[in-house]
């Protein structure tokens, strides 16, 4: 379970010191979990914090109960927590059975290594030696930076907007993968994203718009305000 207890982010550039994030209590503990809002709201600075990148300016952040709130992006790998980047690095001269074994920690027998792969819907036999570079696309590189992640097998998996750059054929492929993830994934997956089609199959939903947390609960309770059905959760003024 990850616990973030009165979070705030601010930083300094040419007009003085700004707010980013303000005051953010958050409990994180259900399967699948979506943060989503307007742009410039705070996601994905929220998601670096969570994973390291960003360290918080107050506050505190817990998983299991132990304090990680100044480890590093690489501790907290350590601990548990896996990172997704909008746009996957490309690795130069590594396959991808090297990296899914690099993930796994071991040397990944050829077997294993095809297994994760066909857990995302990629042919094991096209893809297993190919070489991590521009030859690849974006869909089929964020599936295989999921198969790394399964490899791993991570207590906290966090993708940040995982649909930016690919076209609606892959998204479409994105999300069978995260709805059988949803199903047998062990710990939890924390997703920022706009795309109702997320949204959907999430566990809870967390809006946070201008620095702040507007709304925290189910998807029954919150996604009908967010599409306009009810006046449940009039927060999202601005277009998604």
């Amino acid at each position: 379970m990850l616990e973030l207890q009165n979070v705030s982010y601010r930083v300094s550039d040419t007009d003085g010191e700004r707010e980013i994030l303000h005051d953010v209590s958050l409990t994180i503990e259900e399967r699948f979990v979506a943060i989503t809002g307007p742009n410039g709201g705070g996601k994905s600075t929220l998601a670096k914090i969570i994973a390291g990148i960003y360290q918080p300016t107050e506050g505190r952040i817990l998983l299991d109960g132990v304090d990680i709130t100044h480890a590093s992006i690489t501790e907290r790998a350590k601990l548990g927590i896996s990172y997704a980047f909008q746009q996957p690095v490309r690795f130069k001269g590594l396959t991808v059975r090297d990296l899914i074994s690099l993930a796994a920690g071991r040397d990944l027998s050829m077997n294993e290594a095809c297994a994760y792969l066909s857990e995302v819907g990629l042919c094991a036999r096209d893809y297993i030696n190919r070489e991590v570079n521009a030859s690849l696309s974006g869909g089929e590189l964020k599936r295989i930076e999921i198969a790394m992640i399964i490899a791993r097998g991570t207590k906290l998996s966090v993708f940040d907007e995982p649909e930016a750059g690919i076209d609606l054929w892959s998204f479409g492929s994105l999300i069978t993968v995260f709805e059988k993830l949803h199903e047998t994934v062990n710990g939890s997956i924390l997703i920022i994203s706009h795309q109702e089609r997320i949204l959907n199959i999430a566990d809870k939903i967390v809006v946070i718009a201008g620095g702040v947390l507007q709304a925290v609960g189910s998807r029954e309770e919150i996604l009908p305000g967010l599409l306009g059905q009810s006046g449940a959760c009039p927060v999202l003024k601005q277009k998604m």
